[in-house]
This record gives structure tokens, C-alpha cells and sequence, in this order.
């Protein structure tokens, strides 16, 4: 079963059990991936998913940052739950010496030793770690290898 088919299932799931936050979530996805499929024209595979669900995560994360500055705990409250929803998703999360191993992977395997080699280190790493790690944090460690 694809993912884009499993979060189908669980919004009328949500539907029928009333489970009105859970379902206001999975709406959301679903209507993310719609967007992008309408856009792009084309059929969103688990990858592309997975992108998807990553990139909302990120999005409520920088907003419980945001009402924690601005005093809303109340707000933040509610897009932790949101992420919780969305995390369900996501495959299990590199730690961070599987993220190490991989990075040294990555290197020995690409031939790299200077930063003009990043971008064939991080293709790598793209690959073999598609939804399971925070690109972002994995760019920060290669380039502080290859420096």
C-alpha cells in the first residue's frame, strides 16, 4: 500500500471515528498533495510524499518557535499535536551516528575530499536517507568534513 493511499484510508477512518483534530490534520495532507499533483501534473510516488509531510513538519516547527516568542503557548500546543499526527508518516529518523555512518559512507564511496565534491556527497546521502534525516543538519556535518 502506498503512503498517499494509507493516509487516504486514515482520513476515513478519522471521518467515521470523529476524531475532528486528527482529521483536520490528515485533510491537511491530503490536500498538499493534491495541490502539488495539480500543479506539477503529475502523480506524487512515496518519495515525493515523504517530502511533502518533511516539509509540513518543518513548517510547524518554525511556528511553535514563533508562538513561543510571541507568548502563545496555546497555538504552540496545537501545532505540536499537528506534528505528532504528521510524524506518524514518517519513517523512523536517522540517529546521530547512523547520520555519521552515512556521512562517512558517503565520502569513502564518492571519492570525496574537498568541498567541490559536496553536491555528489549530498546526492549520496539524499539517496540512501530519503525521509529519515534532516538534510539541512547532515549539510552542516559534510561540510565540516570536507573543509
Amino acid at each position: 500500500m502506498t503512503l498517499k493511499t494509507q493516509i487516504r484510508e486514515d482520513m476515513i477512518a478519522a471521518m467515521k471515528s470523529g476524531d475532528k483534530d486528527r482529521l483536520k490534520v490528515v485533510r491537511l495532507i491530503m490536500a498538499a498533495i493534491k495541490q502539488i499533483e495539480i500543479d506539477k501534473r503529475i502523480e506524487l510516488d512515496d518519495a515525493a510524499t515523504l517530502d511533502v509531510l518533511n516539509k509540513m513538519v518543518k513548517q510547524r516547527h518554525d511556528s511553535v518557535t514563533q508562538f513561543r516568542d510571541g507568548g502563545r503557548e496555546d497555538l504552540a500546543k496545537i501545532e505540536i499535536e499537528e506534528i505528532s499526527v504528521l510524524e506518524a508518516y514518517l519513517p523512523e529518523q536517522l540517529t546521530a551516528a547512523e547520520l555519521d555512518e552515512l556521512i562517512d559512507r558517503a565520502i569513502a564511496d564518492t571519492g570525496a575530499n574537498s568541498m567541490r565534491d559536496m553536491g555528489k556527497v549530498m546526492a549520496f546521502i539524499k539517496q540512501k536517507a530519503a525521509g529519515r534525516a534532516d538534510i539541512g543538519a547532515a549539510s552542516s556535518k559534510v561540510k565540516a568534513r570536507l573543509a
